[in-house]
């Protein structure tokens, strides 16, 4: 049964429809990081950036797929994984950047949104998102998903591990079904035993936020889907040719699915939310993904310099957003200017995009290529 066979066709060149979404990712995160009550900002952001905490879900997806997706392809060529090139390339990409901002904020307190920082061994271990108190240790909270996006590059090599090891297909997708299952279980746990106690009291948000949203286990959604994904395209060419012609219908059950998840997480610390928001808001994002991957979708026929530079700079405008935010917004309100209004706004996308295009072209882009010259294999067919 569905031994490991020759991926579908798909083109080497970068994909214009993933870089889209990555666009529209960090967009997300900013204008919904930028609506929270530490940064001034116009009245009718909050109307619109409520639903803006899912871009990290998006991310997930995306590096679910992009990173598996290199290791499949490998398998597919009856080539041993590389498994030094591939913790190397996910260091290097991920790491040096990181480390730098991480340093800015021990070291520049004037860059700090907020007071106090976790210890830094949380940072440097990317154990910073388990049992983090967002009042009291929330100062560069969202580099949490960047813990989520490690711990999965650890557990990644097991799953490739297993299909490599058993030669058939379908133990990647029961492995990703019941790591799918466990979340909904470990967020029931959490839920009933941490939330509820804390249920009107003050840190009810808090709890939440600390037991049921930042936690790796309860967040693997994303990367499950964005694997899920890569395995069709690489292990199911008769899945995948079936899918081609309906990129347009992807995109928009995907829209469909997300709208449902946007009532569903309305109240964020229901328990609909918390069960099932999560889980739907990846299934939606992954047909989203699956829509930019399909030549007969709109989002593939759509080259832009405008999102392939956003998708480029994206991790650093993560990494930096918010204490660019915070610094802009100190000079701003020293020199008189509100901070709530659209010039301000403005503003604070501009600094934040100098900064990132800073970061990428100064740290991000040559310590990528100094690695890539590094790592003598095959060109990858999507970049990652």
């Amino acid at each position: 049964m569905n031994p490991v066979t020759r991926q579908p066709h798909l083109p080497p060149q970068r994909l214009p429809g993933l870089d889209h979404l990555r666009a529209l990712a960090i967009a997300l995160v900013f204008f919904f990081h930028y609506q929270i009550p530490l940064f001034g900002h116009p009245d009718w952001i909050p109307a619109y950036a409520a639903f803006g905490w899912t871009g990290v879900d998006l991310f997930f997806v995306l590096s679910g797929f992009l990173v598996s997706s290199h290791l499949f392809d490998q398998l597919n060529r009856g080539q041993p994984i590389r498994w030094k090139a591939y913790a190397t390339k996910r260091f290097f990409r991920i790491v040096p950047a990181y480390v730098l901002v991480t340093a800015v904020y021990f070291m520049v307190p004037q860059f700090r949104e907020k007071e106090a920082l976790p210890p830094l061994w949380k940072f440097l271990t990317f154990t910073q998102n388990l049992g983090l108190n967002l009042r009291e240790l929330g100062t560069f909270s969202h580099a949490w998903s960047l813990c989520v996006e490690v711990h999965f590059y650890l557990l990644l090599p097991l799953l490739v591990g297993l299909v490599a090891h058993r030669r058939r297909t379908y133990w990647l997708y029961w492995a990703i079904l019941l790591l799918f299952a466990g979340g909904f279980f470990l967020r029931q746990y959490n839920w009933t035993t941490f939330y509820l106690p804390a249920r009107g009291t003050d840190n009810e948000y808090i709890t939440w936020y600390q037991y049921v949203y930042y936690p790796t286990y309860n967040r693997l959604d994303g990367v499950l889907v964005g694997v899920f994904i890569a395995g069709i395209t690489s292990f199911s060419p008769i899945s995948w040719a079936r899918l081609t012609p309906y990129g347009n219908w992807l995109l928009l059950f995907g829209l469909l699915a997300l709208t449902g998840a946007y009532f569903v997480c309305e109240d964020s610390l229901s328990y609909m939310a918390s069960m099932a928001g999560f889980p739907l808001v990846a299934i939606g994002y992954g047909l989203l993904v699956l829509s930019a991957l399909l030549p007969s979708g709109t989002l593939y026929n759509l080259p832009s310099r405008l999102t392939s530079f956003v998708a480029r700079i994206s991790y650093a405008v993560y990494l930096t957003h918010k204490g660019v935010i915070h610094v802009t917004q100190a000079l701003l309100s020293k020199l008189s200017v509100d901070t709530t209004s659209n010039m301000t706004l403005l503003l604070c996308i501009c600094s934040c995009v100098l900064v990132a295009t800073a970061l990428n072209m100064l740290i991000e882009q040559p310590v990528i290529e100094w690695a890539k010259n590094r790592i003598t294999s095959r060109p990858k067919r999507l970049a990652a």
